[in-house]
């Protein structure tokens, strides 16, 4: 499942100002159906369907109390199943877009609204939701997805809510709560997997794609051992999981490469960071980390004796003469 928070622009994205670009812009695909006379899905929310785009732009574009002119009225987000997960949604268009309107209510909503930490439910989120069923330069076979229309503030008008904040979960200070993107990407996945029985390989989870793009090689060791025999490492130029990337950042760096090899001191964990490198070393697009070898990697656990800097005999240096002072006459 990838969920990503589109950043806001100055085109269709533009959030500062009214929602009806971005609503006009979310009908596109249904003039296109139309003409080919295949049905269409109209807007949604939690407890209504074929909802008038003029009626879900006066609600968003109506819900601004005490925001600012250049304040977020609004935020976009799109849910996009992988081609595994649509299979597992019907078999006939119409009964994938009801189970996408099912999950949405059921799943994405619930846990939008919990991850706040603000003691929200789905009932406080004002939202309402559009169903394409293609896709712009995709190879899937089955492209539907889901686009959202999300209001910054609750239902009551009250409350401001913002997915994009870097705040997760503070108690103290001006901003209460916060929004844990990471969680929600986990615990909606988790949502699917419940509520359509679906058994995910764990190199298809965002836990795994997490933990091998940022945990720490302690983690990636214990994720490998519960990986299924081929023992395969996805990497992020690979094609099959760019469904479950979701907006994971890579963040690895050199210092933090050294206290990771450092923890490994038994001859097994020797062998297995071995091989962690030699996957590493055989396809350059592996998670951006610079390319150790493993003497490099095994040197970083003892000195290297050969480098100490050789004594050096001082120089001494010459004396300047003073002039001879002479007595004037």
């Amino acid at each position: 499942m990838n969920i990503d928070f589109p950043p806001p622009s100055k085109g269709t994205y533009n959030n500062a100002g009214s929602s009806r670009r971005l609503a006009n812009y979310l009908e596109h695909e249904d003039m296109e159906r139309m003409e080919q006379g295949i049905y269409t899905e109209g807007f949604f929310n939690l407890t209504d369907d074929n909802i008038y785009k003029s009626q879900v732009v006066k609600d968003i574009d109506g819900n601004i109390g005490q925001l600012l002119k250049t304040d977020a009225k609004f935020y976009a987000v799109h849910v996009s199943p992988s081609e595994k997960e649509i299979q597992r949604m019907g078999n006939t268009e119409a009964e994938r877009a009801e189970a996408m309107k099912r999950y949405i209510r059921e799943v994405f909503i619930p846990e939008y609204a919990r991850n706040f930490n603000k003691g929200l439910s789905a009932e406080d989120i004002k939202f309402f939701g559009k169903i394409h069923f293609s896709r712009d330069r995709s190879e899937n076979k089955h492209n539907m997805h889901c686009h959202l229309i999300v209001s910054r503030k609750d239902q009551t008008n009250k409350k401001k809510l913002s997915p994009l904040t870097n705040h997760k979960n503070t108690k103290k200070g001006v901003i209460k709560g916060g929004f844990d993107r990471a969680n929600l990407f986990q615990q909606v996945e988790k949502g699917f997997d419940r509520l359509f029985d679906h058994n995910r390989p764990l190199t298809e989870s965002f836990e795994y794609y997490n933990t091998m793009k940022n945990g720490s090689l302690t983690d990636q060791l214990k994720m490998q051992e519960r990986e299924p025999e081929t023992n395969e490492i996805p990497f992020a130029g690979e094609k099959k999981n760019t469904d479950i990337q979701a907006g994971v950042q890579i963040g690895n760096d050199a210092d933090k490469i050294e206290s990771k090899f450092a923890n490994s001191q038994t001859t097994n964990s020797e062998n297995n960071l071995s091989n962690l490198v030699e996957n590493r070393q055989e396809n350059k697009q592996s998670f951006n980390l610079p390319d150790l070898g493993l003497s490099s990697a095994l040197g970083l656990l003892m000195p290297d004796v050969s480098n100490q800097e050789e004594e050096q005999t001082p120089v001494k240096r010459k004396k300047k003469k003073k002039p001879k002072r002479g007595v004037r006459r």
